[in-house]
This record gives C-alpha cells, structure tokens and sequence, in this order.
C-alpha cells in the first residue's frame, strides 16, 4: 500500500492518543494499525518514550507534559522522535507537527501551533547542535 507520510503521521498520531488515553484509565492497550510502517515506528516511539518525555519536558518553560492534552503530547511526541531518530530535515517535521496542530489542535484562539512550533524549533536547536 503507497501511503504519504501525512497519512502515516495521522495514523502514528491517532494511535499515540489512544496509548495516553488508555494509559490515562490504566487500561490495556493493544493498539491496531491500518498502515504497516505505522506498527514499526509506534514500537520505536514507545521504547524510547521516556526519553522523548524527557527531552519535551526540558523544553516546556513552567508548564509540564501532563497538562499538554493527550492530542497535543501524541503530535509533539512523534515529532521529536522524528527529530531524534530520524534523518528527516527538522523543518519538515517542524512544519508537519504545526500543519497537525492546526488541523487537529487549534482551539478558536490558534495559540496551540504557535506554542507546538516554539517548544518543536527549541528541540530542534539542542538536538542538531
């Protein structure tokens, strides 16, 4: 199946929610997927989940990761594990996470991508040097 990386992200970023929102009502999680690259990358996102939290949390000034909403931590999430564990350029992640967030996020204030696009190029500047 030929699928764009924006379906890909889509599905990551469903999926993503889903493990929070379960995680949330310590809840079982067996996660189904519709794309099959989508299953290997959910794998690598939730072995290095603790890192990637890590390096979120460093990067939000007085505010934490737990108060992020579950749609938001699940956007921000996959992009820094792109940033870290991939080659991709950090202006396509960057500039996919905020598309995300805008389209999934944005209460009527459209705050959310402008603070997504802050803490994602923040990330970005300490993890490529």
């Amino acid at each position: 199946m030929n699928v764009s990386r924006r379906e890909l992200r889509i599905e990551l970023m469903n999926v993503l929610y889903q493990y929070d929102l379960y995680k949330s009502d310590k809840l079982p999680f067996i996660p189904s997927f519709e794309i099959e690259e989508a299953q290997t990358i959910y794998q690598q996102i939730i072995e290095n989940v603790t890192e990637i939290d890590q390096i979120i949390e460093k990067h939000l000034f007085e505010y934490s990761l737990y108060r992020l909403s579950f749609l938001d931590r699940a956007i921000i999430r996959l992009a820094v594990y792109e940033l870290k564990f991939t080659d991709l350029a950090k202006e396509i992640v960057i500039d996919e996470a905020v598309e995300l967030t805008k389209i999934y996020c944005n209460l009527d204030d459209e705050k959310q991508h402008k603070f997504t696009n802050r803490v994602l190029d923040n990330i970005a500047k300490t993890l490529k040097g």
